[in-house]
């Protein structure tokens, strides 16, 4: 009898503690929405799931060959490259080819969305001889491009293992086939034989023109360091991160700059050492102050996020980091450029109408597993000249709303795309999700390595084991999160047929069948991917831009994007909707190089504001009157219908 009031008080602190952790985390979390609210949001949204045509004769695998002395994470070292984009690669005016990168095959295939004109070829996979090559290197992603500005959209695919390799369309090409391509390396080396160059392990890249010349300069973000990751003959090597919270080992990044004839010089101290060698799963770019010069944001595992204003004049790379000053109620892990959290991807999109460019990350925020939260970052300035004077000032006017918006919570996150699909005005987000899949829980040996002294880290053997038949948020499904008119999201994809409890990767989006409603494609890791049509019943008006450089192409050529040209339509009601011609930023999912604008009841006329700058590195802007509905438009010193 006498020993229950010591145990009582004892146990009291964590009582209370526990107590106090449970209140907080009912509080934190938002309540969620009726099944009637749910239901009613849900109604504008149709979507119509495809199995994507995928070629046969390839050897299949479950897990990936790693080295000797990470057998026992193997599932985890394979648990990437998943990855899916979606443009006009045939040339015929719509985006609607796919390049997926599939690790069961470890494959990149080139195939037609499965739509009604899905039979125009057969899918293949891209055929990197006779570059050399090895049994130690996977394909991580593949960014459609104009590498060599001849009007023709080519494929530029990087690696595990090797260093990226640009596949060019030959001009004289009939048919969209493996042999309309032909294999160039990024990076000169060896022409044949076998491959023992610099081994690269690429898992983000991103297209724009960072130096302001009028040429399309290439980013090319590592992983790990320069090692046989994937070479099971050798033991060592290799190095884990140092840190699970501020780890700056990683592999090192490469700007390439395009010297304007279909060849990049390479650029290596752009930017600074503890930057450049985070371990970056994803990379975006886009103007955010409208001079003409697009920033960057890199998405880095196992440490903080950066956030880079681009200062580059031609031919010379200059950025400064944008961090976050300190705040009695904001958190340092919720502030931009001091996170600690692990960000696998990233979206640049307004996700609040005030015509500015807001930033959506995603991170690992698992109950009971590693909570942490994703970053909904909304941009706070007048306008774009406003946010142009802070960022010259040093300063960071973005405010993560993720709690209040209810987007901080969704599993593994991984890419992420916003895009408007029912035309309303306004964006949802689309989240890839999930980690290994298989039967036995992992969660409990991961919480303990997450809590463990960093100097254990960088030994593998200190990992726990996440191999074959190991499960790691395995269960989590995408999500699709949904704006309420309070400015709350929800996600609908159990509504609207979306949540499959697969792990997901990339994100592709595109109007792939011309209809003005925004389609996407769904890359999944060890498994099928999957494309989703859009047949929302009730979509509002659209407009679709197909912007293209005016310059001289080869005969037939459709023509190059103005990869980041800024478009501001302004709608009878005076609300403004912004886009851009996107360079392929994220995790591994690349959105379409077609500008979509959502109008919602607005037919048109509108006013649209459109800012490029051309092949001479001029910037230029004009302004137009359209109606909805897809306009080609060449753009020179003016812009001019196609």
């Amino acid at each position: 009898m006498t020993t229950k009031p010591g145990w009582l008080h004892r146990q009291l602190p964590g009582i209370i503690a526990l107590v106090l952790v449970v209140t907080t985390f009912m509080v934190a979390r938002l309540p969620e929405s009726s099944a009637e609210t749910k239901a009613a949001l849900a109604k504008d949204f149709k979507f119509t799931a495809k199995s994507i045509a995928m070629p046969s004769g390839f050897a299949q695998q479950e897990v990936r060959k790693v080295n000797k002395d990470y057998k026992h994470i193997d599932a985890w070292i394979s648990s990437v490259g998943a990855a899916i984009a979606m443009n006009d690669v045939d040339g015929d005016g719509l985006p609607n080819d796919l390049c997926i990168t599939d690790p069961r095959i470890d494959q990149v295939v080139v195939t037609p969305v499965p739509d009604k004109n899905g039979h125009r070829y057969p899918a293949f996979a891209l055929n990197p001889a006779p570059l050399p090559m090895n049994g130690q290197i996977a394909p991580m992603g593949c960014l459609p491009g104009d590498y060599n500005e001849d009007g023709r959209t080519d494929l530029l695919v990087y690696y595990w293992g090797r260093t990226p390799i640009i596949f060019l369309t030959k001009p004289e090409a009939k048919k969209l086939d493996a042999e309309c391509f032909t294999a160039v390396e990024l990076v000169p080396g060896k022409t044949n034989g076998v491959y023992d160059g610099p081994q690269w392990n690429s898992n983000a890249v991103t297209y724009e023109d960072f130096d302001g010349d009028g040429h399309y300069d290439i980013l090319i973000t590592n992983y790990f360091p320069h090692s046989p990751v994937l070479d099971d003959r050798v033991a060592g090597g290799v190095e884990m991160n140092d840190s699970m919270s501020d780890a700056r080992n990683g592999g090192e990044n490469y700007f390439f700059l395009a010297n304007g004839d279909g060849t990049f010089r390479k650029v290596d101290d752009a930017l600074p050492v503890e930057i450049s060698r985070g371990w970056e799963l994803g990379a975006a770019s886009a103007d955010l102050d409208g001079d003409g010069l697009p920033e960057l944001h890199l998405a880095n595992d196992f440490g903080p996020d950066h956030l880079l204003h681009n200062k580059s004049t031609p031919g010379k790379l200059a950025f400064e980091e944008i961090i976050g000053g300190r705040s009695p109620v904001v958190p340092k892990s919720k502030l931009i450029g001091q996170d600690s959290f692990k960000g696998m991807g990233e979206d640049f999109a307004d996700l609040d109408g005030d015509g500015l460019y807001d930033l959506f990350v995603s991170n690992i925020t698992t109950s009971w597993g590693i909570e942490e939260s994703n970053f909904h970052f909304l941009t706070k300035a007048k306008d774009q000249a406003d946010l142009r004077t802070k960022l010259l000032a040093g300063e960071a006017p973005f405010d993560d709303v993720s709690g209040s918006a209810n987007t901080a919570w969704s599993g593994w996150g991984w890419d992420v795309k916003a895009g408007d699909f029912t035309n309303s005005g306004t964006n949802q987000v689309v989240q890839a999700t999930g980690f290994v899949r298989g039967y036995t829980n992992r969660w409990p040996q991961l919480q303990e390595l997450a809590t463990a002294n960093d100097e254990l880290l960088t030994n593998p053997s200190f990992w726990p084991n996440v191999t074959l038949g190991d499960d790691v948020g395995g269960d989590h499904t995408m999500k699709f999160f949904v704006k309420g008119a309070d400015g709350h999201y929800d996600d609908l994809a159990p509504e609207l047929g979306l949540a499959v409890p697969v792990p997901t990767r990339g994100v592709a989006t595109g109007d792939a069948d011309g209809d003005g409603r925004l389609d996407f494609a769904m890359a999944r890791q060890w498994d099928q991917p999957v494309f989703y049509q859009n047949n929302a019943p009730n979509a509002g008006h659209s407009l679709t831009l197909c912007l293209f450089h005016d310059a001289p192409t080869a005969d037939g050529a459709p023509g190059s994007p103005v990869v980041g040209a800024q478009v501001v339509v302004t709608k009878a009601d005076g609300t403004k909707v912004i886009g851009r011609v996107d360079g392929g930023g994220g995790h591994s999912g690349k959105r379409s190089n077609d500008v979509h604008i959502g109008l919602g009841d607005d037919a048109g006329p509108v006013k649209v504001h459109l800012t490029w700058r051309d092949r001479s590195g001029q910037m230029r802007e004009q302004d137009l009157q359209l109606t909805s509905g897809m306009h080609a438009l060449r753009l020179g010193t003016q812009a001019k219908e196609k």
